[in-house]
């Protein structure tokens, strides 16, 4: 089936509708573009479990601080555009600011409280009000479907589902798992800002998040001590934090079986994030 293209608001809400009205069930990806294997693996799960998938393009300027790299960030458009109907999506949108925005101003925003204060909160704020307010207003858009997102934005899957729960969105929220280069570098459409030496250092990341994994494993249960183990290994990076939380984002002071380790640091121009599932 070949893809279609839909640049308004109306023409991909339409499509959608009518997919559905053919009893067929949708998958939705969203995205800023710049693609990779971590957003082709979302369509492949997609794939799975709906009848097609459609996915978003939109650089989304409401998560971005003023010294971030908005102006910079990636915008492969054609490329982006052939990977996914490579990948099989069905339907895409790729609006314009002025179609998402019309008014320019965005006067509602929407908070997700207990999820976004910690961690990537501290260090990018408002960054989680953007990102939420964006894919609320997408599933407004698209509508019942099942929505893919990489679990690498542990957070930010995290303060999504918080959000479908409370505002009762007939969205089914799917969290993937991580897609990482052989050896270990999570797959960020940021990599691409990393030289050599950058890269290097960018595998500090994972490394760390192992060692926090083997300290677990070797019987230690305190917070602040895996913690310590994991900075320990980032002591070379501009490291921004190593943590623990729980389900929801609960704050613990015990790492247990099911909880999540994250970190986060600056390597060269690029900020780089990861976690890993403690088991």
């Amino acid at each position: 089936m070949a893809m279609e293209l839909h640049k308004t608001i109306e023409g991909f809400r339409k499509a959608l509708e009518n997919e559905r009205g053919a009893d067929r069930a949708v998958g939705f990806v969203p995205t800023m573009g710049a693609l990779h294997d971590g957003h082709i693996s979302l369509v492949t799960r997609a794939l799975d479990q709906c009848d097609l998938v459609a996915m978003s393009i939109f650089v989304n300027r409401l998560q971005f601080g003023p010294t971030e790299d908005l102006s910079s960030y990636p915008r492969p458009f054609e490329e982006d555009t052939q990977r996914a109907e490579a990948a099989g999506v069905v339907h895409l949108f790729a609006p314009s600011v002025e179609e998402m925005h019309p008014t320019g101003d965005i006067q509602t925003i929407v908070r997700v409280s207990g999820t976004t204060e910690m961690l990537e909160g501290v260090w990018r704020p408002g960054h989680f009000d953007g990102v939420t307010t964006m894919v609320a207003k997408l599933f407004a858009i698209v509508g019942p479907s099942h929505a893919y997102f990489g679990e690498k934005d542990w957070q930010q899957l995290e303060s999504i589902r918080q959000m479908v729960t409370d505002l009762s969105m007939p969205v089914d929220v799917v969290g993937c798992p991580i897609v990482r280069e052989p050896d270990g570098l999570a797959m960020s459409s940021r990599n691409i800002y990393l030289n050599e030496a950058d890269r290097d250092s960018a595998l500090k990341l994972h490394q760390a998040l192992q060692r926090g994994l083997e300290v677990f494993a070797a019987g230690e249960r305190s917070t602040r001590v895996v913690c310590d183990a994991m900075l320990d290994v980032l002591r070379n990076v501009d490291v921004q934090y190593a943590g623990h939380v729980g389900p929801g984002m609960s704050i613990k002071d015990e790492v247990e079986i099911g909880d999540r380790l994250l970190v986060a640091a600056r390597v060269g121009p690029a900020r780089l994030i990861d976690n890993v599932a403690v088991f």
